[in-house]
């Protein structure tokens, strides 16, 4: 049998073994950029792979899959019986563009900020006449795992991630796409002590209503008006957690003084 004929005969295997490989390699590529991000840090326990599952809306042989990719490239720990657990945040050259996605953090919240006003609601705007079904049926399912993940940050902050950048990925333009994408993960560690306060996952889903009924309406100025409110509430949130680290350190930095002014006396 000549490879032609071969490659003919075997092409839906072949099709399908093509297809998995690329979808555990996303998956992969995806809790990587979680990782990278900050939304997972060293010593992290990883969600379940159900819960996992449901955030990337894949299944969970495919996230098993993504897992080991993962755990072979020294990211990740699996061990029998117990959480899979982050064990380096070193991508390193494999996943490209992920090393440098914590450069976005040497900005300041205000400039941060400005830009994605201006940038991201250009970016939705788009979205809002672009959104097809099958986003749509991605981000209505997106509600349903937000709400179920109410009480746990690092999840939520997983499908919030997604639930972003599906938007992002319908506005017809992937270098604003991009972008918008990597604003978004600016001081994810804060990101994480926000959205940790009582109430704060409740709000960012209602925003996230808003901004799917806007969708689906396919109403391009209440898609912006409802992401102008998600934006203020983002970049409140952050403020607010950066102020109470410098907060923190100055009154560190007063006691060491006095402590050490007394120390001279």
């Amino acid at each position: 049998m000549s490879l032609t004929d071969f490659l003919l005969e075997n092409a839906p295997e072949l099709r399908e073994a093509i297809v998995r490989q690329s979808v555990r390699d996303v998956v992969a590529a995806k809790i990587a950029a979680l990782i990278a991000s900050g939304i997972l840090k060293v010593g992290d326990d990883l969600p379940s792979e159900r819960d996992l599952a449901a955030a990337l809306q894949v299944s969970r042989e495919t996230v098993r899959s993504g897992i080991q990719i993962l755990a072979t490239k020294g990211l990740l720990a699996v061990v029998h019986g117990s959480r899979t657990k982050v064990i380096s945040d070193d991508v390193g050259t494999d996943f490209v563009g992920l090393r440098e996605a914590k450069l976005i953090n040497s900005y300041n919240v205000e400039d941060i900020h400005a830009s994605r006003w201006i940038v991201e609601r250009h970016v939705v705007a788009s979205a809002s006449e672009r959104v097809d079904d099958t986003t749509l049926s991605f981000l209505d399912e997106s509600l349903k795992a937000q709400r179920k993940a109410a009480d746990d940050p690092v999840r939520f902050l997983i499908i919030d991630r997604e639930f972003h950048l599906a938007i992002y990925r319908c506005c017809g333009n992937p270098v604003l796409a991009d972008f918008v994408g990597n604003l978004y993960g600016y001081m994810m560690e804060h990101r994480r002590k926000a959205v940790a306060e009582e109430g704060a996952i409740l709000r960012s889903y209602a925003d996230h209503q808003a901004i799917v009924a806007a969708l689906h309406a396919r109403d391009r100025d209440a898609v912006v008006s409802a992401f102008e409110v998600h934006l203020d509430r983002i970049y409140r949130t952050t403020a607010n957690s950066l102020a109470g680290l410098v907060g923190t350190i100055r009154t560190r930095a007063g006691s060491a003084d006095v402590e050490n002014s007394s120390r001279r006396r």
